[in-house]
């Protein structure tokens, strides 16, 4: 897929993966739409992306926990931007804690973000790609959904879910010519673990396998210009999920050793 002059809209374009998303796409030549709940975040990446590519560029305010500010977010980009050809599901959140001591407020709200409201936004992109027989929706879950480690069973839960639903969703809507993209990082250097590990020992202790957010948007991006399944980062965690799926016992020893640092 060529992305000149295409729309390509990106969920928690606020900072983050989601922003260096935003550029990357901005620097193909794409007319980016970026949304997230920090209004005043995101019309800094619209003014960014602007810059960058030289061609219009929206930022519009989505809570996507909320069906109501989907349902008007949705109006809002059919009247302002009109059809749009790339969805990039990115928004979502983690926290890290041993699952008997886990807030189940927390548990819903994690649900509600990463997979629930996930679903609704992409079914009303859905639904316009099928009629139009064409489009692309990148769904960002995470290494987490391939290997479960301690300390992230809900995180994780909610992951396993998105790739559940993306290898359907890529099944049923392939005959519409409508492209479905999964994404599985590992740890990426963002404010993402803020909220997930506020000690910030994770990201110290697997530093060798920290992801940078400009170099995954980068990836990312050619990824959907390459039309791929699937894009995981880093390589030696993509081989070790293999390993836990093709030999269960060493995933254990994976996960419950080298990985296992929250």
């Amino acid at each position: 897929m060529n992305l000149q002059d295409k729309v390509v809209v990106v969920t928690g374009g606020s900072a983050g993966l989601g922003e260096q998303l935003c550029y990357e796409a901005a620097r193909q030549g794409a007319i980016v739409v970026t949304c997230a709940r920090r209004i005043n975040l995101i019309g800094k990446v619209k003014e960014n992306c602007m810059e960058i590519s030289g061609k219009p560029a929206y930022a519009l305010q989505l809570d996507v926990a909320n069906p109501e500010s989907i349902d008007n977010f949705f109006v809002r980009l059919k009247e302002e931007v009109g059809q749009v050809d790339v969805l990039v599901n990115n928004a979502g959140f983690g926290i890290f804690e041993n699952f008997v001591a886990f807030d189940f407020e927390d548990v819903r709200k994690m649900f509600e973000v990463n997979i629930l409201g996930m679903m609704y936004l992409t079914q009303k992109f859905a639904i316009e790609m099928v009629e139009r027989a064409d489009g692309q929706i990148i769904n960002i879950a995470s290494m987490a959904g391939k290997m479960a480690t301690a300390k992230s069973a809900v995180y994780s839960a909610t992951k396993f879910a998105v790739l559940g639903f993306s290898n359907a969703l890529r099944l049923e809507l392939k005959p519409a010519n409508v492209r479905v993209m999964t994404v599985n990082p590992g740890p990426i250097a963002t404010e993402f673990f803020d909220k997930a590990d506020p000690s910030g020992d994770y990201l110290k202790s697997v530093d060798m396998f920290v992801l940078q957010p400009q170099k995954l948007a980068r990836k990312i991006i050619r990824g959907v210009q390459r039309e791929r399944r699937e894009v995981n980062a880093p390589q030696v965690m993509e081989v070790a999920a293999r390993f836990y799926t093709l030999f269960p016992h060493v995933g254990d020893f994976l996960a419950g050793g080298l990985f296992n640092k929250k």
